[in-house]
């Protein structure tokens, strides 16, 4: 099951040229994660202990102009302390970017096992 939000295109998102710049691509995948720990987990994603620990994107079009993205997550894979998570970017009706991150739950002393709340949103949005 996919979890799916909105997120809005900013001017100060856009280029000289219109397009939205490269890198805020990032701050979508940032923004539709941040809506699945609030609406899923039940946690802030700045309370969640979760650290990014990569991320890749594949740019398919170019967004122009302001308007709304649809931002799908997938729960790609769940291990022992870490989430991976894959992403559609849809604007306008036409796929423009696909990502992927890794994040990984970090205690005092490093990486820690998934909070039970974690693991239970991660394991009913996982990829079938």
């Amino acid at each position: 099951m996919t979890f799916e939000t909105t997120v809005p295109v900013r001017y100060r998102d856009l280029d000289p040229m219109g397009h939205v710049n490269n890198a805020v691509y990032a701050t979508y995948l940032e923004e539709v994660r941040t809506a699945f720990f609030r609406d899923e987990v039940g946690v802030d994603l700045a309370d969640s202990r979760a650290a990014l620990a990569s991320l890749s994107i594949e740019f398919r079009a170019s967004i122009e102009g302001t308007g709304a993205v649809r931002a799908v997550l997938d729960v790609a894979d769940i291990g022992t302390t870490s989430l991976t998570f894959g992403y559609e970017l849809h604007y306008d009706g036409h796929l423009v970017a696909e990502g992927e991150t890794v994040q990984v739950a970090i205690g005092e002393d490093g990486p820690e096992p998934l909070p039970d709340a974690v693991r239970a949103a991660a394991e009913r949005h996982a990829a079938e």
